[in-house]
């Protein structure tokens, strides 16, 4: 059984993924995550063409990795409403992640607060929270009396509930709040 090795520019986003999420991305140095990820100062700049650049990618990635974990709980969810409440899952799980630090929140929204205003990071993590709640409205327009302005409101109230959860969460680390919204939201979908 042969085992691969893992690319530099894997070890390079696992690093820096690392250490923004626990130091933040300012106070993450460059050196550091060549440190982190053992490679030549060389492969980053052979894979990212500056801090920014691979800051882009990381939040690209937990992205993707979010999406990801919303497929899997989406592939267990056979009605509407386990559908809506498999997005709060997915939030569940990033809190229940190893940290070397603990849990601290949302990753990439914790980016987006040390990120200029009108960046291309911060474009990217609104991206991410506007289609959460876009999947919720999406969910929430399964119900057959479901109308599209009824949909856009109670989604948003839903996005806005998950978001402020996770950020409770993060500053207490710990799920609990997260657990918390999903019974609020369980409620509320039950008297749609």
């Amino acid at each position: 059984m042969s085992t691969q090795k893992t690319s530099a520019r894997e070890r390079l986003l696992n690093a820096a993924a690392n250490l923004f999420y626990n130091n933040g991305i300012a106070a993450t140095g460059i050196d550091s995550i060549i440190k982190k990820a053992k490679v030549a100062k060389m492969s980053l700049y052979n894979n990212f063409s500056s801090k920014d650049d691979l800051v882009q990618t990381y939040i690209n990635k937990r992205h993707s990795e979010w999406l990801d974990l919303y497929r899997n709980r989406l592939k267990k969810s056979n009605i509407p409403r386990e559908r809506v409440l498999a997005v709060f899952d997915v939030y569940l799980d990033h809190a229940a992640f190893e940290y070397e630090r603990g849990f601290r929140g949302c990753g990439i929204l914790n980016a987006a607060a040390e990120l200029p205003a009108k960046s291309r990071g911060r474009e990217a993590v609104r991206k991410h929270k506007d289609e959460v709640e876009a999947i919720l409205q999406m969910h929430l327009l399964e119900y057959p009396s479901m109308t599209q302005e009824k949909s856009e409101s109670i989604a948003e109230h839903l996005s806005f509930l998950l978001e402020g959860a996770m950020a409770r969460a993060g500053l207490e680390g710990s799920s609990e709040k997260i657990i918390h919204a999903k019974k609020l939201a369980t409620h509320m979908l039950e008297t749609l």
